[in-house]
This record gives structure tokens, C-alpha cells and sequence, in this order.
């Protein structure tokens, strides 16, 4: 089903699995469950905590795993905090893997969660807001092995495949869940005797009543692209990531956050010619002014338009992120315009 992006389509997750959970919320709450805790990486989306207020859980119910040096999910503390949190007398209900992190890209170890979720009966949700769409590629999707477990998935269309905003799917292997969650049949409006088969009316399924037709974007881009079409501009944005982080690692100045990347989001530092002597311009408190002072240029000129920020969870200032998405599809000469450009508009900097 189609959701108002995805922090809206993980939140239905989250609601789904409590649903699958403890039938009796629906009509009585939270009050009588206990306290009920999912568990998500340390590097997952905010929208989890922020769905956890929304729901009445509180902040505290989303219980975050420490994460890699890459950004994945670590199974082994996965399992621990489980087993810690029953001891505690919380009630695990779900675990929240991602597909595609924010910042780095990283792609948590679906199999192994997936096992740990089947052993513990939890749901297993996998937010693949950013990585969904390498599932387009037969070259690239094992990226996402293991995902045909999960219990439910977030996919957004209009970020690696640039489908217009927004154009998020909820995907669930459970056929009622949705119903069984959120269908109150009000029957001025989901009447049951239609003139055509009501089952495939979502509008009782959604927390919407009023709804964009989003589906209609995605419909529009595989009509115009066609599914070789966009797999073939999915094969070129690994390309283009591949030929960029190889171009930063040759290039004076520049320095990568990790040595590969997983997806689509390449990430590094730049740093100044005037600066590169200096041993004290290195320190993190320095380097994190350089970025923003670049992408304030940027937008001055108007040139390019990349992201910048620090990961608190890896202890690591301000870095560039750049994301390369499908359309419009880019190619070399793009990718060195990037680095050119920020070479000549941080030349200057001294800290």
C-alpha cells in the first residue's frame, strides 16, 4: 500500500507488528501489554523513535543496537539486547533492520536478524526507504538477501529511482494485517456492496481517508523507462558510485569516510591545500568547519547542492554525502565536475 513517505510507511509497521502481536490493542491499548520495546540500529531512521511517541510508546521503547565500523547492525549485540530487555521484564515485539542507511548506506545482515527474529517471534521490519531499489537490478540485488523474510518492508521510489515525491509502498507478507489493524468499515464512505470488488479499495486499510493518487508516479516512470530501463539506470548509479570513490581515493585533498561503500551514498572529507600542512588543522573540531563553509559556497554560486554532516554514533565530524540517484542518469564527466568544483571553491580555506 501506498504511504506519505517513509517515515509514515515505517510507523505502519511498527503499528502492524503490534497489531500481530496483541490482537486486543486495536479496542484496548497499550496499557495492559506491558512495556513493549523494538529494537533498531544505532545508525537506523529517526522516523522509529519519532513513531514511538506518535504510538504512546515513548523513546524509550525503541531500544538501539550498536552498529559496525561499515554501519550494520551487529546480530551478536542484536541477541544480547533482546535477552537483556526479556530479563528486564520488557516485551520485545519487533525489530527494525534497514536497507540502506541515512548516511553510509549500509545494508544490515537480513539473514542473520531474520533468524534471530524467527527464534525470539518477532516481527521483522526492513526499512528499505533508500535501498529498495537495487531489488531493480538482477546485478545488484543480493544487496538485499534475506529481505523475502521479513514481515514487512519500507520502499521508497522516489530516492535511488527518483520517482517525483513522494512515492513510498508499505510491502507485508500478511495478507489481513492491514484490515485487521485499521479497517473500521465506515460505512458512508467504504460501503461493501460496490459495483466492483471493494477488497482492492485501500482507502479502509490506510490511517488516510483523503489520499494523493502516488501510484500514479511510479506507474508513469515504467511506462516511460520500461523495467530495463530502470534497471539499466540502477546499474549505472553502482557505476558511477564505483567510479567516484575510486577518483577520491586518487585525488589530493580528499578523504574517504570508509574504504568501499555499499550503495549509492559515498562519503568524504575535503581537505584544503592551505591546510594540508598543518597537523592541528586536522583535529575534528576544524575539519567539521570545512564542509559547511563549501556547501555555503555551493549554493551561493548555485553549482551543485550536496549534503554535509557529522555521525555522532562513529564519532566522526562534518563529511560530504553524496547522493548519485537514477535520473536524471549521471555519468563521468559528472562525477569529476563534482570533485573539480569543490576543489576550486574550498581552495582558498584556511582554518
Amino acid at each position: 500500500m501506498f504511504a506519505p513517505g517513509g517515515s509514515s510507511a515505517n510507523m505502519y509497521a511498527m503499528v502492524l507488528s503490534r497489531q500481530h502481536a496483541f490482537p486486543q490493542s486495536k479496542h484496548k491499548g497499550i496499557r495492559d501489554l506491558g512495556e513493549l520495546v523494538m529494537f533498531a540500529s544505532e545508525d537506523s531512521h529517526y522516523s522509529f523513535v519519532k513513531s514511538a511517541i506518535w504510538l504512546g510508546m515513548g523513546t524509550a521503547s525503541v531500544i538501539k543496537v550498536k552498529a559496525d565500523d561499515r554501519g550494520r547492525m551487529i546480530v551478536a549485540e542484536l541477541r544480547d539486547s533482546i535477552l537483556k530487555a526479556r530479563k528486564e521484564g520488557k516485551v520485545p515485539y519487533m525489530v527494525g533492520a534497514t536497507a540502506g542507511t541515512t548516511v553510509l548506506g549500509a545494508f544490515d545482515p537480513l539473514p542473520e536478524i531474520a533468524d534471530v527474529c524467527h527464534e525470539f517471534g518477532l516481527w521483522l521490519h526492513v526499512d528499505g526507504a533508500l535501498g529498495g531499489g537495487w531489488l531493480l537490478s538482477t546485478q545488484h540485488r543480493n544487496l538485499l538477501v534475506g529481505v523475502e523474510r521479513a514481515d514487512s518492508v519500507t520502499w521508497d521510489l522516489h530516492k535511488l529511482t527518483c520517482a517525483p515525491q513522494q512515492c513510498t509502498v508499505i510491502l507485508t507478507r500478511h495478507p489481513s494485517i492491514l484490515c485487521e489493524t485499521n479497517s473500521l468499515r465506515a460505512e458512508y464512505i467504504f460501503q461493501s456492496d460496490k459495483y466492483y470488488d471493494a477488497s482492492y479499495d485501500s482507502g479502509d486499510k490506510s490511517i488516510q481517508c483523503g489520499r494523493k493518487s502516488d501510484t500514479l508516479k511510479l506507474w508513469l516512470q515504467l511506462k516511460a523507462y520500461g523495467r530495463s530501463g530502470m534497471e539499466a539506470a540502477v546499474n549505472n548509479v553502482y557505476d558511477m558510485a564505483q567510479y567516484i570513490t575510486e577518483k577520491l581515493r586518487e585525488r589530493p585533498g580528499f578523504k574517504l569516510v570508509m574504504d568501499e561503500f555499499e550503495s549509492n551514498l559515498i562519503s568524504f572529507w575535503y581537505i584544503p591545500p592551505k591546510m594540508r600542512s598543518n597537523g592541528h588543522s586536522l583535529a575534528p573540531e576544524v575539519l567539521s568547519k570545512v564542509a559547511p563553509m563549501i556547501k555555503k559556497r555551493m549554493m551561493d554560486c548555485g553549482s551543485l547542492m550536496i549534503g554535509y554532516q557529522p555521525l555522532s554514533t562513529k564519532q566522526l565530524p562534518n563529511f560530504f554525502r553524496l547522493s548519485i540517484t537514477c535520473f536524471p542518469e549521471s555519468n563521468t564527466r559528472d562525477m569529476d565536475f563534482i570533485l573539480d568544483e569543490i576543489e576550486t571553491l574550498g581552495k582558498d580555506i584556511l582554518l
